[in-house]
């Protein structure tokens, strides 16, 4: 019976509709994906959520700063070593060229004698008196070519010593340079995407990143009552110095007398009150004696964030003086505008 079931048959023209109608629904779906791109699109950051973000790459540009302050540093120091072992060849080599002509002099001495038997030349000497003298000198004469020829060999040593070492200091300055050229990268990235941040904001707005720390102008009168509020005077003459810095412009690794960075305004203060500071917020922070927030007095550096990537003078009243970042020049700041982390007495 099965054999004479009539098959059923296809509605082609069906398919076709049902075909044409999936299409048609996909296109529609994916036209109103592609439509609604810019109706769901992330919506513009508030200018506070550009003041943070601004604020973070500002910071993560001062922890590559210090790197690089620090890196900049060994490098300065590895040059000054380098040449200072070259100087060092130099003045070994003069040396052996001396000591070649001395051992030359002899050579050509001894030759000119003719390197004859010493008895015979007592025998055929018409004065044997005097030969004995010239023999004797002949004999000190081979002493001090010995003692020439030893210099030479010494000054030979010490000098591929020192071209070893130079090697090694080469070897360490390109190191050192390429480590430099990676934080500098670093911080003019961090610092290009500030930027771009920053050109989404209003004139207003822009400046208010840089002018969120108390602006009022200090007076020559709290000039003078933190200088002699510090614990001595060199401490006083950091005070001083920092206060005559007030708006000189952020430069990242910069030192003075212009301009300056967190670091470097703090060394430079405190050069200038004839104490030597290392380079970076780093090692700063272990070149005194540590002290308490609740007995800082002017001049005591203060340090910020748990990777101690920023520094400041303290100035007293709660307050410091410090190069902020780019956004904002050499200013008197709340010492709880940032985390704060620990504070050392210079001297």
């Amino acid at each position: 019976m099965g054999a004479h079931r009539r098959p059923r048959q296809r509605a082609t023209g069906g398919g076709r509709a049902r075909t044409a109608a999936t299409i048609t629904l996909a296109g529609a779906a994916t036209a109103t994906g592609l439509g609604g791109g810019t109706g769901h699109a992330d919506p513009q950051p508030t200018a506070a959520q550009v003041r943070a973000k601004v604020d973070k790459l500002y910071q993560e540009a001062e922890v590559a700063t210090e790197k690089y302050n620090g890196a900049k540093e060994k490098a300065d120091a590895a040059e000054q070593r380098l040449e200072g072992l070259r100087d060092e060849a130099a003045r070994k080599e003069d040396r052996l060229n001396s000591a070649r002509e001395a051992l030359g002099s002899v050579a050509a001495a001894q030759y000119r004698s003719g390197g004859l038997d010493p008895a015979l030349q007592l025998a055929l000497s018409s004065d044997p008196d005097r030969y004995l003298d010239g023999a004797a000198f002949a004999e000190r004469a081979g002493s001090r070519q010995q003692a020439e020829v030893g210099r030479v060999r010494k000054e030979l040593r010490e000098i591929e010593q020192l071209r070893g070492a130079a090697r090694v200091e080469v070897s360490s300055l390109k190191s050192r340079r390429a480590e430099l050229k990676r934080h500098r990268e670093t911080v003019t990235g961090k610092l290009e995407s500030a930027r771009r941040l920053l050109s989404r904001l209003t004139t207003e707005e822009r400046a208010d990143v840089g002018d969120r720390a108390s602006r009022s102008a200090p007076g020559p009168r709290e000039s003078l009552s933190a200088s002699a509020q510090a614990p001595n005077s060199r401490a006083a003459a950091a005070v001083a110095y920092a206060y005559q810095k007030l708006g000189s412009p952020y430069v990242w690794g910069a030192t003075g007398p212009n301009a300056f960075d967190c670091s470097g305004l703090t060394q430079a203060a405190y050069r200038a009150a004839g104490v030597s500071l290392p380079r970076t917020t780093y090692a700063q922070i272990d070149a005194g004696r540590r002290v308490p927030r609740s007995e800082l007095l002017p001049g005591d550096l203060v340090f910020f964030y748990s990777g101690i990537s920023h520094v400041g003078i303290y100035v007293g009243n709660g307050r410091m003086i410090h190069a902020p970042n780019p956004s904002a020049p050499v200013r008197v700041a709340p010492v709880d505008e940032m985390p704060f982390a620990g504070a050392t007495r210079v001297v």
